[in-house]
């Protein structure tokens, strides 16, 4: 009987256990795939009516195979006003595949950036998807990938319910510098707020909130597509 009970109470343990463990990278979400002008493939994920990429743009290349020139002097960078982009820290052995490359919004502005068929979101598109998530003080939590596997600590609300899969990649700062990696994700919108600044989205590891903001456009941020 003691063997039993034993037996009885190690399963118990296990299944309650089990039913508490926190699901950052839930396996019920289904995935479609995506590939661009250079043939990079992304994952997809259906949210509510919108269908987003679940993994930030890589590409060098617009749509129409026109070449975005990657800038990686501090100085070229900051006095650009067409299309460029880089990897975080000039690393694109580091950072291209898992983090995707950053833009300035000129590279946005050329309406081509995503594959065909996709776009730029809005900042209303954005707006939609955390309405469709809910609770704005926790949507975007909803979007962060869990764990401090690339999160800095604690990456507050961080459960990513929705499959959007999120990282911390940090941003080029205007004259170049690269900043804030661990620390936030940043994705441009493809709304103007005035002829020098865009409206973008931003993603912290200290709170589960959807953050909006506009700053210049020569800024480097990453990028999502969304399905046209």
């Amino acid at each position: 009987m003691r063997i039993l009970y034993s037996l009885f109470l190690a399963l118990t343990l296990t299944a309650v256990q089990s039913g508490c463990k926190k699901e950052d990278n839930p396996t019920s979400v289904i995935y479609g795939q995506v590939a661009d002008f250079e043939g990079n493939a992304y994952k997809t994920i259906a949210i509510g009516s919108q269908t987003w990429m679940a993994e930030n743009l890589k590409s060098t290349k617009l749509n129409d195979g026109t070449a975005i020139p990657l800038v990686t002097n501090n100085n070229s960078w900051s006095t650009m006003i067409t299309p460029a982009c880089s990897y975080y820290g000039n690393d694109s052995i580091t950072y291209k595949a898992n983090y995707g490359a950053l833009y300035n919004w000129y590279s946005v502005a050329t309406n081509k950036l995503c594959p065909s068929g996709w776009h730029v979101p809005t900042i209303g598109e954005w707006s939609t998807l955390t309405a469709t998530l809910g609770v704005d003080t926790i949507a975007g939590g909803m979007l962060k990938e869990g764990g401090t596997a690339h999160w800095s600590y604690p990456n507050t609300h961080a459960t990513n319910s929705s499959g959007f899969t999120a990282l911390p990649t940090g941003y080029r700062f205007y004259n170049g510098s690269y900043q804030n990696f661990g620390i936030s994700g940043n994705w441009w919108s493809s709304t103007a707020s005035t002829t020098e600044t865009s409206n973008y989205t931003y993603l912290s590891y200290s709170d589960g909130k959807l953050g909006k903001n506009s700053l210049d456009n020569t800024y480097g941020f990453s990028v999502r597509c969304v399905k046209d």
